[in-house]
């Protein structure tokens, strides 16, 4: 009985325009927005799609896995948050909405992304983290003026070289994949500001002194021998990230030796010589 309650009212489009000030939901919100995240929709109601002038919609921690081919009315969208549902594709109207400036796709069920996307050429945000990825999808690298990109928890072992294309990418976020090796393609990239490769199993970082627009790098939790070296005014995160240019080889080995001798991939206890100064 719980669950056919709960089913009905994913259909009741009651209270849609949360924080709008609408007393008919059927009305326009005169922000332009309208939240329905965590009502644990299966459908999206379909007055929604009536919204031509919609800016923002929100439709986080639902139980989504598609959405009405209406949804192409709304092309003045520019914000669209489609996380934490169950999509195994993306639907193919949200590649039909130009205007879309930051797509929210992340914790769904996403294998790849249609071709389609590329049609989105106003998109600088796109989130896909916690999908399953095995691979970064080639439509990415045509998201000419993409500025951010959130690819953590996936199954990513390494980069495209087209990559290098998106010379508005400002910041990649990669945290939780399966990457043995630094992205040879990052090195490419000196417009880059924020490279985060933390919590995956990188053993030796090269220099990323010669990336003229870093700012900050983040590669904590990885097996690593070294630290990168940046330049001056870089912040690190990560191991030996207060040492300059590089951690004591020696400390370097020992550390990398007992990361080796953990078999429940949990930190290990290290000898006190390993651990940085206290501040």
């Amino acid at each position: 009985m719980g669950d056919a309650l709960r089913a009905l009212a994913a259909c009741v489009p009651a209270d849609c325009c949360r924080g709008s000030g609408a007393r008919d939901p059927r009305d326009m919100p005169p922000d332009r927005t309208v939240d329905l995240s965590g009502r644990q929709l299966r459908r999206l109601p379909a007055h929604v799609c009536s919204f031509r002038e919609l800016a923002k919609l929100y439709l986080s921690d639902n139980r989504l896995s598609s959405l009405p081919p209406e949804l192409a009315q709304l092309q003045n969208l520019q914000i669209l948050a489609l996380d934490f549902n169950d999509f195994k594709a993306l639907p193919q109207a949200v590649c039909t909405l130009q205007q879309l400036c930051i797509l929210y796709l992340g914790n769904n069920k996403l294998c790849g992304l249609p071709a389609e996307l590329s049609r989105l050429q106003s998109l600088r945000t796109l989130w896909i983290e916690a999908n399953c990825l095995g691979r970064l999808p080639d439509v990415v690298c045509e998201l000419a003026v993409l500025r951010t990109l959130h690819a953590g928890s996936n199954g990513l072992r390494g980069l495209p070289g087209r990559l290098q294309r998106l010379r508005e990418l400002r910041t990649i976020w990669l945290s939780g994949n399966l990457l043995t090796d630094f992205p040879a393609v990052l090195l490419h990239m000196p417009f880059l500001e924020v490279i985060d490769v933390d919590r995956n199993s990188i053993r030796h970082f090269p220099s990323l002194a010669h990336l003229s627009g870093l700012k900050l790098v983040i590669y904590d939790h990885n097996p690593c021998r070294n630290a990168p070296r940046v330049a001056k005014g870089v912040r690190r995160v990560g191991r030996w990230a207060e040492e300059t240019p590089e951690p004591d080889p020696r400390k370097a080995r020992r550390y990398a030796l007992t990361q080796e001798d953990s078999q429940e991939g949990e930190a290990p206890v290290l000898p006190s010589l390993l651990l940085p100064p206290s501040s």
